[in-house]
């Protein structure tokens, strides 16, 4: 991995931090995230004296802004031509509905379109790096959510577990539907359930408890970088080994109307065919 460059989104903390760390490790050059620069320099800090790597980096952006989505992006490809793996891990959990500043509710905005967007402009490097990855952090809450056009964002009824379990199965008919578009390409596109960890997203959800970082950041490493998934695509994993997701995956006309519903949202054009 000594000349792989890898950007995890949500790194400043739980998961992210730790994956971000172990991919570090191998000598992979870690691109940071977070919404401030004083915690993305800590991270990037720890990373060179806990992995012995001196190539962290860093780029700040809040998910919330999809206008900082796209500045985050192009301060990306200004100043890499490679990357080789995308991890779109960065999430939050609202009890209560708030609207961001584009006017949309803000764990549909955080968890769903900003990787979206994200993943949508930094698609050509990707394709011009591959063999590239695209790796989605999603949840075993996305088993009980369903897809209403009419009330994607809160706007009949709002519960955050709902919301938070609907981003996530947002995530994986994302991760599907790219994996689908992007054959041929080289690029590899997988989610997962990272488990019940003590991060402060379990926190702010659940109030606490939960596994070790460690065991979080586990699948989410394994499908970064290990060999034995090389070539796999299209797959929703839980303790490293593919698993069964939502039966709404398998539905390509649901796949394909969100797909739109969320491009229609943020951004027209890319190196993909619609």
């Amino acid at each position: 991995m000594n000349d792989e460059i890898i950007l995890v989104t949500g790194s400043t903390d739980g998961i992210g931090k730790q994956a971000a760390i172990e991919l570090a490790r191998p000598g992979a050059k870690v691109l940071v995230h977070g919404r401030s620069a004083e915690r993305c320099q800590a991270v990037a800090d720890e990373i060179r004296r806990r992995a012995g790597n001196s190539g962290a980096d860093y780029f700040v952006a809040d998910f919330s802004s999809l206008r900082q989505v796209r500045e985050m992006a192009a301060q990306v490809k200004a100043k890499y031509d490679r990357l080789h793996v995308l991890v779109n891990n960065a999430g939050v959990f609202m009890r209560e509905r708030r609207l961001t500043e584009d006017g949309l509710e803000t764990t549909f905005a955080v968890n769903h379109l900003a990787p979206f967007l994200l993943t949508r402009l930094l698609l050509d490097l990707l394709i011009a790096s591959a063999p590239a990855r695209i790796v989605v952090v999603s949840s075993t809450t996305h088993q009980s959510a369903k897809v209403d056009f009419g009330n994607l964002q809160g706007e009949k009824r709002y519960d955050g577990f709902a919301a938070y379990a609907l981003s996530k199965l947002e995530n994986v008919l994302f991760t599907y539907e790219l994996a689908e578009r992007l054959k041929g390409t080289g690029v590899t596109v997988n989610c997962l359930h990272p488990g019940v960890i003590a991060t402060k997203l379990l926190r702010a959800g659940w109030s606490g408890g939960g596994d070790g970082l460690g065991e979080g950041a586990a699948t989410l490493v394994y499908l970064a970088s290990s060999p034995e998934v090389a070539g796999v695509t299209g797959k929703y994993f839980v303790s490293k080994r593919e698993a069964a997701s939502s039966p709404a995956m398998h539905d390509e006309k649901l796949r394909k109307e969100f797909w739109n519903v969320s491009e229609k949202l943020v951004l027209k054009g890319s190196p993909i065919k619609s």
